[in-house]
């Protein structure tokens, strides 16, 4: 079958999709875009955490076809969705398939050095800096799903308690470490969002 959905707010087409096909798979191997990890195939790690319809889903559990005609947001469009979601839709999202980051893009996006030295180095989410600032990334394993996860709850709540970061986040796990550094993450980003509001 074919399905045609939009991915980091740009419509895209996926042929030949057999009917068991995970939309991990599909992302993953047809689109190139492998950021979204395929580690437990069961729902229960959140290393293959996307965005769908705005929703943070486990990618390996929807079947391919059930994207049809939906949003998906990867860890690969992340920063231009946040960018573009602060300066043109402040507090909403985008209309599907009328924003963001081409597949060519997300397949060819590396995170650079954050320094001002290299002028090459991709822009990263506020989410995705805090990530690096607090020390919250070891293995990286995890790390994309994490994003997603905490993305979407820095959305929904600009201001979240430790209960709601736990609660948003309980559905990742971690094998590296103690979660003390995640939780600081998402505790800055949330700051330095507060910050740019004022």
């Amino acid at each position: 079958m074919r399905v045609n959905f939009t991915v980091n707010g740009r419509p895209q087409e996926a042929d030949d999709v057999w009917e068991g096909e995970s939309l991990l798979y599909v992302l993953r191997e047809r689109m190139g875009l492998p950021g979204s990890k395929n580690a437990c195939e069961q729902g229960e790690c959140g290393s293959c955490t996307v965005r769908l319809d705005g929703v943070p889903v486990c990618s390996c559990l929807v079947a391919a076809g059930q994207a049809e005609g939906r949003e998906v947001v990867t860890v690969e469009g992340l920063a231009d969705y946040a960018r573009h979601r602060a300066g043109a839709h402040p507090g909403t999202g985008c209309a599907a398939g009328s924003c963001g980051t081409s597949l060519d893009a997300a397949q060819r996006w590396q995170a650079g050095p954050t320094d001002a030295r290299s002028a090459d180095a991709a822009e990263l989410s506020p989410i995705q800096q805090a990530f690096i600032d607090a020390g919250a990334v070891q293995c990286g394993f995890c790390t994309p799903g994490l994003l997603v996860a905490a993305d979407e709850l820095l959305e929904t709540r600009p201001s979240p308690s430790d209960q709601d970061i736990r609660e948003a986040l309980s559905g990742n796990l971690c094998r590296c470490t103690g979660y003390e550094k995640i939780l600081d993450a998402v505790r800055l980003a949330a700051a330095r969002q507060e910050e740019t509001v004022r």
